[in-house]
């Protein structure tokens, strides 16, 4: 599956309708963002059962004030609608396949408790 831009019309109905969905922000001056763009299209190709999507913070200001983006890249995944991990900075090529195997063996009904109890 190709890597999907995210705009404010679309990223809600993004996150709400898919079970994975891995976020990647950027933006197009950034050298660390564009040294991850390969890895994070790379494995858009593999896991073809996970949406992968790009918010431009140049241009998507109000997604990344929302998630209060700090520093890019960030990597943000949601898995049935709910934040399930957060990290500024790339992941390594060999890191990704790690952090989907441990998001999709992710207890939901536990993630669910752990969530209202905040």
């Amino acid at each position: 599956m190709a890597v999907v831009e995210a705009t404010r019309e679309n990223i809600e109905a993004m996150v709400e309708d898919n079970n994975i969905v891995i976020f990647d922000f950027w933006a197009p001056w950034c050298g660390p963002c564009r040294q991850f763009a390969p890895i994070f299209e790379a494995a858009s190709e593999k896991y073809e059962d996970i949406v992968f999507s790009k918010v431009n913070t140049e241009q998507e200001k109000e997604i990344a004030a929302h998630f209060s983006i700090r520093s890019i890249p960030t990597i943000m995944v949601f898995r049935e609608a709910m934040l399930v991990f957060a990290q500024p900075g790339s992941i390594p090529e060999n890191a990704i396949g790690e952090l989907i195997d441990k998001v999709k063996a992710l207890d939901m009904d536990e993630v669910r408790k752990t969530k209202g109890k905040k």
